[in-house]
């Protein structure tokens, strides 16, 4: 009978660790297709040749016709492990250097907070 016991205890934490582990995966694959989906859309953005326009002044892989005014956007995980740090220049690069050719997205309000995210997520892929 003890060991009986000892089976069924097994089977419903075996069952518990089942459930709750498809309980904490299965929010990280939602999040993990969130980011996808905003890195495309970012993607998109900084294509455009209407809206972000990273192009014109960034080599950015995939890209056609690219500028040659800012830096390629390569290794940019290695390059701003804060992204935060890249959020802020995306929003407005005047900060760190007043000269910069590169517009100010936020303050001038060529793209919105989420388009802002959206290009982050998109770069952070680079």
């Amino acid at each position: 009978m003890m060991k009986r016991k000892s089976r069924v205890l097994v089977t419903a934490a075996g069952a518990a660790a089942i459930l709750f582990g498809g309980l904490v995966i299965e929010p990280a694959v939602h999040n993990s297709a969130h980011a996808e989906s905003a890195a495309d859309a970012g993607k998109k953005i900084a294509f455009s040749r209407k809206k972000g326009n990273c192009i014109a002044c960034h080599i950015i892989a995939g890209g056609t016709s690219p500028g040659t005014i800012g830096p390629p956007l390569v290794g940019m995980q290695a390059r701003y492990p804060d992204k935060s740090k890249l959020r802020a220049q995306i929003w407005d690069a005047t900060k760190a250097n007043p000269i910069t050719m590169m517009p100010p997205f936020g303050r001038h309000k060529i793209l919105s907070e989420k388009e802002i995210d959206q290009v982050l997520a998109f770069i952070m892929t680079l």
